[in-house]
């Protein structure tokens, strides 16, 4: 049998192995999620999902630390961040719980009229199908808890094929949803030995909802693919725009952006990149962000003082380095950072002044770069923001009101946030990309509502006046 080895982004080093699939395993897997859906006797009523995912977010507490040094090994996000990823994992599995506890159906208004009199109508929710999910390697096990645990919530079983670099997380948070009760069949993750059998996995007409996180390209070549009547949720990438106003706390600024820019090496869909900032304050303001992208600790995952983990390949980080040398030859000034410290981790990287057609400025980097804009006007900085087909979060710093909500209503963006960065999340609020940048909401109660769908009766009675 195929396995699939799954090495440490930092050293390279062989840290797991895994059995990979064919095509006869992946239809079995397939033909098990129809089976248990198409039999309504088989569904696991909801005290027992309820049950379940209580059990799995106590387990997931238990044993935080070794699932997070698990995470920092295959992924590459330093521990410190990884600790805060276990402990949102555990909060959104609750989260799960909370909000199938709490939503329900809705009555429909009747008896208004002639057509409607001696009637009443209401609705509830019903698992929509199977799941087939594809997710990301940049939060190696919360991803998967954003994807899987709303379709256990709703009683879907759910396939879900990870990253091939970070497969671990994933079995170990389908293992514990195994040991909180989840019989045999409603989750199982898919590691295929050929790309295409994923392909065809989330095109099959069994599957009913698709979920996905990762490149735009392949997301929006999924859902071309998918059958008639399968629904989806993508969430790709940005290059998150921060405006920075004059009457900014610089040092406020400073502390947010590193983070914002810099955090798990700028792999995230919405880490802070393009950054435009003020005339007025452009030079202090660069020189102070410089300052604090070069105390940042660059190292090991896994040692709790690394702040900047490395890129999940050597391949990402030659990237970055092209990318990076390709601004500066392009004009741009490099005021911190711009060189590889080893095979796959890069220094975190400051730029000003790059061209605004220069790769930096147009794609998502997913590295530690952030680039420097000056602008004279506001609007000016608004329009630059909006100039690219993503839109995803924004930001602006500023103390001024009508200037924040002047960015609010002008920016092309599903999220502004005001004197904070671009990456901010919660786990239960909307998360999601337009345009280019995604399709759907994410967010856990916004997925498992994607995930039910409103079954409505209506009843007829000569007793209802």
């Amino acid at each position: 049998m195929e396995t699939l080895k799954v090495l440490s982004p930092y050293d390279e080093g062989c840290i797991g192995e895994l059995n990979l699939v064919g095509a006869a395993e992946i239809e079995t897997m397939l033909s098990t999620a129809h089976s248990l859906f198409s039999d309504r006797s088989c569904w696991l009523p909801k005290r027992d999902r309820l049950s379940i995912l209580r059990k799995a977010a106590e387990l997931i507490r238990e044993r935080r630390e070794p699932l997070a040094v698990q995470a920092a090994s295959e992924g590459g996000k330093p521990l410190f961040d990884s600790l805060v990823e276990i402990d949102r994992a555990a909060d959104g599995v609750e989260c799960c719980v909370e909000e199938i506890r709490t939503s329900a159906g809705n009555v429909i208004p009747m008896q208004i009229d002639r057509n409607s009199s001696a009637k009443v109508a209401f609705t509830q929710y019903e698992p929509i199908g199977v799941v087939a999910a594809v997710s990301a390697f940049n939060h190696p096990f919360n991803l998967i808890v954003h994807q899987v645990a709303p379709a256990v919530a709703t009683g879907c079983p759910v396939l879900i094929k990870p990253a091939a670099s970070t497969p671990l997380s994933c079995k170990a948070f389908i293992d514990i949803l195994k040991e909180a009760g989840l019989p045999e069949g409603w989750a199982q993750m898919v590691l295929p030995e050929k790309t295409e059998l994923a392909t065809e996995m989330v095109s099959d007409p069994r599957v009913s909802f698709f979920s996905f996180i990762g490149s735009s390209r392949v997301g929006w070549m999924l859902k071309s693919k998918l059958a008639p009547g399968t629904r989806c949720a993508l969430e790709h990438g940005g290059v998150a725009p921060v405006i920075v106003s004059a009457d900014a706390d610089l040092d406020d600024v400073v502390e947010r952006v590193a983070k914002g820019g810099f955090y798990h090496a700028g792999q995230v869909c919405v880490s802070v990149q393009r950054i435009f900032c003020d005339s007025q304050i452009v030079d202090v303001f660069s020189k102070k962000l410089a300052e604090a992208a070069n105390k940042l600790k660059v190292g090991d995952p896994t040692k709790p003082n690394t702040e900047v983990g490395p890129l999940i390949s050597a391949k990402e980080c030659q990237r970055v380095s092209d990318w990076v040398e390709e601004a500066v030859d392009g004009g741009a000034t490099l005021e911190a950072g711009g060189k590889k410290i080893s095979e796959t981790c890069y220094e975190p990287t400051v730029l000003v002044g790059a061209d605004k057609k220069a790769k930096i400025s147009t794609s998502e980097v997913f590295g530690p770069v952030v680039s420097i804009y000056a602008y004279h006007d506001i609007d000016e900085a608004i329009e630059e923001a909006n100039s690219l087909p993503v839109s995803f979060q924004a930001a602006v710093f500023t103390k001024n009101l009508d200037v924040a909500m002047h960015c609010y209503q002008n920016l092309d963006a599903t999220a502004v946030m005001v004197n904070e960065h671009t990456a901010f999340r919660v786990d239960w609020m909307p998360f999601a990309g337009a345009r280019t940048s995604g399709h759907g909401v994410g967010g856990i109660p916004h997925t498992i509502h994607e995930m039910q769908t409103e079954k409505m009766m209506v009843w007829r009675s000569n007793s209802i006046n």
